[in-house]
């Protein structure tokens, strides 16, 4: 994946626009990047048709710009936090998709957003208490394409994080296509991708 000048030029007036320039520049550190495109390489395999696709936990829009630069075919990418910080920064890190009518930010709880997606991507899994997660991907449309990633990072903001990989598959929920596991320096991070 190459990151082209223009989405590059777009990212920098994000952070500089930000309401807080330093929390959105977590975004960019290396684990969090690492997964992402992790994430997008792996979608490259699965998604062979213009999709719409839905980011839960969506935070200030990268991976919805890493996917924008990559090979996966996407109709639209909506962007869903509950943090309302994050919609107008994802929508200025997307701000060439915006324009084109390809990308949205939306500020909602993504335990009752009414979804409509082809590929439904989650990658706050342990933000999420057990409870909330069933309540989201129960919402999800029947047969849609589901890409969860968690990991075993025990701080007090994750509240469902996972000791290992076969921990988390069995609280996901969904019928499993493929999953695995990329070390960080901070902690190892889960995927798994399947189907509701």
């Amino acid at each position: 994946m190459n990151i082209d000048t223009e989405h590059l030029h777009y990212w920098m007036m994000a952070i500089r626009n930000s309401s807080d320039p330093m929390r959105t520049m977590d975004a960019f550190y290396r684990g969090q990047i690492k997964s992402k495109e992790w994430l997008v390489h792996r979608l490259e395999h699965w998604i062979k048709e213009p999709a719409e696709i839905e980011i839960y936990g969506g935070w200030v829009g990268v991976l919805a710009s890493l996917l924008f630069q990559s090979r996966v075919p996407i109709k639209k990418i909506t962007s869903i936090d509950i943090d309302k910080e994050c919609e107008a920064t994802a929508l200025m890190m997307n701000k060439q998709e915006e324009i084109e009518g390809r990308f949205s930010a939306v500020t909602a709880d993504m335990c009752t957003y009414n979804s409509t997606a082809d590929v439904a991507i989650n990658t706050s899994c342990e933000h999420l208490t057990q409870q909330q997660y069933d309540q989201w991907l129960s919402q999800l449309p029947k047969d849609c394409l589901v890409v969860l990633q968690s990991n075993n990072y025990d701080i007090p903001e994750h509240v469902r994080w996972h000791k290992s990989f076969d921990e988390f598959k069995d609280t996901c929920g969904i019928h499993f296509l493929w999953g695995g596991e990329l070390q960080t320096q901070l902690y190892t991070r889960y995927m798994i991708i399947g189907r509701k």
